[in-house]
């Protein structure tokens, strides 16, 4: 499991190599998705595969498949960068909780779009994220943290994004709002 995550894991350290040598080569850039796939234990993994399989299917019913699929892997991208960028430390991102958070973001955009169109309380949508971070914060200050946190947060907000642009109406949408500004 050590050789997988030496291989698979997303590294800052790495980043910062690719950065100064302004040499990318397949063998690092693949880590940027591939680190989502290889968890630290078993209980991350079975989390992991369930919140997947729940919001995909919630976004996938929102959603086209290749546009669900863009989430999750931009989700896990601009997590993976914004940690190796911000907090660059010899730890190994692993797991695909960027992602995950990236799908929250496009059940979150998708329940956000439902409630406006309905005349309902917008910010309601955001209670799920409030409280996995809360509780994330609060698990971060009891048992510490390398900063995974930062991940899944940009995660989060890639998800909204590309959402707002890839979810249904999602680009006449964006148009419209731009053209009247």
């Amino acid at each position: 499991r050590v050789q997988a995550i030496e291989r698979f894991g997303f590294s800052g350290r790495v980043l910062d190599w690719m950065l100064t040598n302004r040499y990318f080569p397949a063998e690092h850039m693949m880590r940027f998705v591939t680190y989502p796939f290889f968890q630290g234990g078993a209980m991350q993994a079975v989390f992991v595969f369930v919140f997947i399989l729940a919001l995909g299917k919630m976004a996938g019913e929102g959603m086209r498949p290749g546009a669900v699929l863009a989430v999750f892997f931009g989700s896990a991208v601009t997590g993976a960068l914004a940690w190796g960028l911000i907090l660059p430390q010899p730890n190994w991102l692993i797991g695909g909780f960027p992602a995950v958070y990236g799908l929250i973001g496009a059940f979150t955009c998708l329940l956000w779009a439902r409630l406006a169109a309905s005349g309902g309380n917008q910010y309601r949508a955001f209670a799920m994220i409030a409280t996995l971070l809360g509780v994330q914060m609060l698990f971060a200050l009891i048992f510490g943290s390398n900063g995974e946190w930062l991940a899944d947060l940009v995660g989060f907000a890639t998800g909204f994004a590309l959402t707002m642009v890839l979810g249904p109406g999602g680009w006449q949408r964006t148009l419209e709002r731009i053209r009247s500004r």
